[in-house]
């Protein structure tokens, strides 16, 4: 991921809902499900606790790779 552009394109197409109750993040929620994806606001304070959250809610499409 290298933008919240391409990220939310992704999430978008998989079913998670941009949310605006907070305006300091970007959050994401599904409606079939309790889950919430909460992202820094500045895609350079996005780290890797960020997307290990995205991988947990997302098993089948994301994954994590030693680089």
């Amino acid at each position: 991921i290298s933008n919240y552009s391409s990220l939310e394109g992704i999430l978008t197409s998989l079913g998670w809902e941009r949310y605006y109750d907070d305006v300091d993040l970007l959050q994401y929620h599904k409606t079939s499900s309790i889950d919430l994806i909460s992202l820094p606001k500045e895609f350079c304070k996005f780290k890797s606790v960020h997307m290990y959250d995205i991988v947990v809610k997302n098993p089948n499409v994301f994954h994590v790779r030693d680089a």
